[in-house]
């Protein structure tokens, strides 16, 4: 009793903050599959030799926006791959051969991280609940499969999650060393369908929250309503709000004790990106003179978003990066470095006055931008954008020697045991006050 006395008593309830890196990325890629060359271009997009601890990348249209694929059921085959895809670039850079799971394909439209054995608490966490759907893992092998590592030099990267809506997909990958190092927890995932009649699959998003320690992260994956005609931009502001009151991450029974955020605004740092469609106010011929300059600061002052956020119709009290890249839809086609339309216009081709249609924006203290950037890839008729971020998490501090109460404390003592004499009713109160007092102070951290 005597040791359970000095390893409470050693314990600091105070927390500390630490820093994580969290690398965002969004791309539309045009219902394009995940095929041949593109590998090589992930490279460049993810930029892994720069390793963040975190990554979180989502994408629009990894679907052709048809009928079959809006109203059918949903298909994980393109999720899947753009899941193996993604783990093969961020493994194998690190000098690391790449392990592919060749049983079965992980159905990745809706990933499922399992929870621990209780016996490796420090690295604890709840698996993902889908809040739209509540599916899980379909079988054992699926299971095996995905509990199954993501291999990188010196640590692993772990898939936390994956949802997938028609087209649009998000996939977080944390280093595997954070779970040991940190505790993960209540990981779920939901998704808003207000696209054709306010409530298809081909406009809205798909969403993560967790916690690490006792910092809550939300990120939000999203694609708004397409056009550019006076009036349309009302259309993506009605499907933002409509995303904050209808996304949800309900109470499970597989929780943990540990509170968590119900909505995307109770979090502490969130995160939202994707094909936001906010066009310019500006005449294709002036836009195209500005983005022959470059003259990036102009061409911000006709930005829709950046109107929108100041009139106060959307993201108010949101920050975004200073951009300082050109716009990025629409190309002519794929392998070319062209905008759509113009003068002389080409026969076939769509009049699309270039914009800057995918963003990152954040919202919460803590978070400081690194960098803000594009990467030129020439899959779709959009480039890829993505952004650097350096956030803080709150930890509790705990002595390296305290121990697991819940598994060295007796729940009751053995009557034998308890004594009467005066020293023993002394022992009694101190062993009950000690014990009340770390469930109070610490029960969250040693789940």
């Amino acid at each position: 009793m005597e040791d359970v006395y000095v390893d409470s008593y050693d314990m600091d309830p105070c927390t500390s903050t630490n820093e994580l890196r969290i690398f965002v990325g969004t791309w539309n890629v045009a219902g394009r599959s995940p095929v041949g060359s593109l590998a090589v271009d992930l490279d460049e997009w993810l930029k892994p030799q720069d390793a963040a601890d975190i990554y979180v990348l989502g994408f629009q249209e990894i679907v052709p926006l048809k009928t079959r694929t809006v109203i059918g059921a949903e298909d994980p085959t393109e999720a899947t791959n753009w899941n193996l895809l993604i783990g093969k670039t961020l493994n194998e850079n690190f000098g690391c051969p790449w392990m592919t799971p060749m049983l079965n394909p992980i159905s990745s439209d809706n990933y499922q991280y399992v929870k621990i054995p209780a016996s490796d608490r420090r690295a604890s966490f709840s698996g993902i609940t889908d809040s739209t759907s509540m599916r899980g893992i379909r079988s054992r092998t699926d299971h095996q499969l995905l509990q199954q590592p993501f291999i990188v030099g010196g640590s692993r990267y772990k898939l936390m999650a994956s949802k997938k809506m028609v087209g649009v997909f998000i996939s977080v990958w944390m280093k595997k060393e954070l779970l040991t190092k940190y505790c993960i927890s209540n990981v779920k995932v939901s998704s808003v369908a207000c696209g054709i009649m306010g409530y298809l699959g081909n406009k809205g998003s798909v969403s993560v929250s967790m916690s690490i320690e006792g910092t809550s992260f939300c990120f939000i994956a999203a694609h708004l309503a397409s056009g550019e005609k006076k009036g349309d931009e009302g259309r993506r502001n009605h499907q933002v709000s409509e995303i904050f009151r209808r996304t949800s991450f309900p109470r499970s029974p597989k929780d943990d004790d540990n509170p968590h955020p119900l909505t995307i605004l109770g979090h502490d740092r969130i995160f939202w990106f994707g094909d936001l469609n906010y066009r310019l106010y500006l005449e294709d011929n002036l836009a195209r003179h500005l983005i022959k300059k470059q003259d990036w600061k102009a061409l911000q002052e006709f930005d829709q978003l950046r109107r929108e956020q100041e009139d106060g119709g959307v993201f108010q009290g949101w920050r975004e990066g200073n951009i300082q890249f050109a716009p990025t839809y629409k190309y002519s086609s794929s392998n070319c470095n062209r905008y759509s339309g113009g003068l002389p216009n080409r026969s076939g081709e769509k009049q699309r006055t270039p914009a800057w249609c995918d963003r990152i924006l954040w919202y919460g203290k803590g978070v400081k931008l690194l960098s803000y950037f594009r990467s030129e890839i020439k899959f779709s008729d959009h480039r890829p954008v993505s952004a650097l971020f350096s956030t803080q998490i709150e930890v509790m501090k705990f002595n390296p020697r305290s121990v697991d109460m819940e598994s060295n404390v007796p729940m009751v003592m053995p009557t034998e045991q308890i004594g009467t004499s005066r020293n023993d009713e002394e022992g009694k109160s101190t062993l009950l006050s000690l014990i009340v007092k770390d469930t109070d102070s610490s029960s969250t951290h040693m789940q």
